[in-house]
């Protein structure tokens, strides 16, 4: 049987494997190499070094300039696919008739090229990003970044209909597959891939609350403001937040409350650690976007997972986690569930229902018959 070969377009270098978007890239082409199929990764340098480690899952890895002119924000053209166009991209995808896959709209500048016209393209959906960036310019502060998010979310808008180019779309949650199928006709779901394999809960009980997230955007940081207006001086357990590059003024803000420790910028063995040792993982969001990867892991490696709705919005997840929707909930499910070990029953639960829905090595098998139909 011939050897199966894939093109990858990745928005940025997907190693560390360390935030949503990029985990999800990285144990997708793993998965993929697990499976026998070749990858050639062609990746946008964003902020990121060269990572020869990628070599072990891929057969060729290329990287590309994304110059970030203020220029590119003036065009018709989203910023996030205008900053993405390296010429040097579609002289090597012309190399051969591989299928692409597209990781993310970002990726998509030369989908509609007609040397790629009878290729097989699929865009891996990590956002309705027009959505997405409508909520950065509600949430943002800094007027120019207000400005600049809004004016982005509407050329993403109007761009979108290019993923009509593609043969179809993986869209990462339920809630992006009905709207991506309702409006293009053409969209199946995929969720999201992540570096777990099975749960790992440990029996026992904790002796604090973990709240983990990148805490220099704004998602988070809201939740934390949240968290800490009307949840953290009401409770008397430790909470430890861990996460990458808090600002100091925010950093100082959280010290205000005596029960807070902050970990900052914990490399994967620390995180790993800090969640299966909680008791309770606290985990809120007001961005009803995609599926937060950081619930996966809480739910392979923690104990009780505390979360509101907007968390496990459409995910399947609902059953295995205790969801409150005030503070005054959150606080008596805190006081509650800090002296309750978790529960044999739940246990085998969480490994039902994420072997059902989060199985890597099933979900893998869903793309590739997409692409090798």
């Amino acid at each position: 049987m011939a050897d199966k070969f894939i093109h990858i377009v990745s928005f940025n270098i997907p190693l560390p494997a360390n935030y949503g978007g990029i985990i999800d890239v990285f144990y997708k082409l793993k998965a993929l190499k697990d499976e026998g199929i070749k990858v050639i990764l062609h990746c946008f340098e964003y902020g990121r070094a060269h990572n020869d480690e990628l070599l072990n899952y891929c057969e060729q890895v290329y990287y590309y300039k994304r110059p970030k002119k203020i220029s590119k924000a003036f065009s018709n053209l989203p910023f996030i696919v205008n900053t993405r166009s390296n010429k040097e991209l579609l002289d090597n995808l012309i190399k051969d008739d591989y299928p692409i896959l597209f990781e993310g709209i970002h990726t998509t500048y030369f989908i509609g090229d007609k040397l790629l016209k009878n290729r097989m393209k699929i865009i891996r959906s990590h956002n309705i990003e027009h959505h997405y960036y409508y909520e950065l310019y509600l949430n943002e502060t800094n007027i120019l970044k207000k400005i600049f998010f809004k004016k982005e979310s509407e050329k993403l808008n109007n761009y979108e209909k290019n993923v009509l180019y593609a043969n179809n779309i993986a869209a990462i949650s339920k809630n992006d597959n009905d709207y991506l199928f309702s409006k293009y006709n053409k969209s199946f779901y995929l969720p999201a891939f992540h570096p777990n394999e099975k749960v790992t809960t440990k029996k026992g009980i904790g002796d604090y609350i973990l709240y983990h997230g990148n805490l220099s955007v704004n998602e988070n940081i809201q939740a934390l403001q949240y968290l800490a207006d009307n949840v953290l001086d009401n409770i008397d357990y430790k909470i430890k937040i861990a996460g990458n590059n808090p600002s100091k003024s925010f950093t100082k803000l959280l010290l205000k409350h005596k029960n807070v420790e902050i970990i900052k910028n914990p490399d994967d063995a620390e995180m790993k650690n800090l969640i299966e040792n909680a008791q309770i993982n606290l985990l809120i969001t007001f961005q009803d976007t995609g599926i937060k990867l950081k619930l996966l892991s809480s739910l392979y490696l923690g104990r009780h997972c505390l979360v509101n709705k907007t968390m496990v919005n459409n995910t399947e997840l609902d059953d295995l986690c205790y969801i409150k929707d005030t503070p005054e909930d959150i606080i008596e499910s805190i006081n509650q569930l800090m002296h309750v070990e978790i529960t044999d029953e739940l246990i085998e639960n969480r490994k039902t229902i994420l072997n059902k829905y989060y199985s890597n090595k099933k979900n893998i098998k869903i793309l590739i018959n997409q692409i090798f139909q």
